[in-house]
């Protein structure tokens, strides 16, 4: 298994992760300019050119936004997901961010519980931020304080 930036001969294999995963599923066309975005950081862990499961992020000033985290269906609880999140956050500490957040469903404990394991912590809400209208917990985890 290895952990690379994702490049446009994946975007088959990941629309397909993307469209099992989630209600609202990026376009082809959002993903294709996402790889193309330099404040974008997008990574896929694969084997043998199959995708097992993708990751992406925007690194902004100082600071990383995680905007999706996917395994395949197949592969879901054999620890891709954590192996991934991990790559993550490497690699935004890697670029000197100080702190990464991102959003989740209100109902999806198995992801708060990762984000929970590595160091995020719940600090907001947005109220019906999905399109069944669910809340989204916002998660921070902060790497290094701002020096004043």
């Amino acid at each position: 298994m290895q952990i690379r930036t994702m490049e446009n001969k994946d975007l088959n294999q990941i629309l397909a992760i993307e469209e099992k995963s989630f209600a609202s599923p990026w376009s082809r066309e959002a993903m294709e300019e996402e790889i193309k975005n330099p404040l974008a950081c997008y990574l896929v862990l694969e084997e043998q050119d199959e995708v097992y499961a993708y990751g992406g992020m925007w690194m902004i000033l100082d600071e990383a936004h995680i905007t999706n985290i996917a395994v395949r269906p197949q592969n879901r609880g054999e620890g891709w997901g954590n192996f991934l999140l991990y790559a993550m956050l490497e690699q935004a500490k890697k670029s000197k961010m100080n702190a990464i957040t991102l959003e989740v469903r209100e109902s999806n404990n198995i992801a708060r519980r990762l984000y929970e394991k590595y160091g995020f912590k719940e600090c907001g809400r947005r109220k019906a931020y999905y399109e069944n209208r669910e809340d989204a917990l916002i998660y921070w985890n902060v790497f290094r304080e701002e020096k004043k």
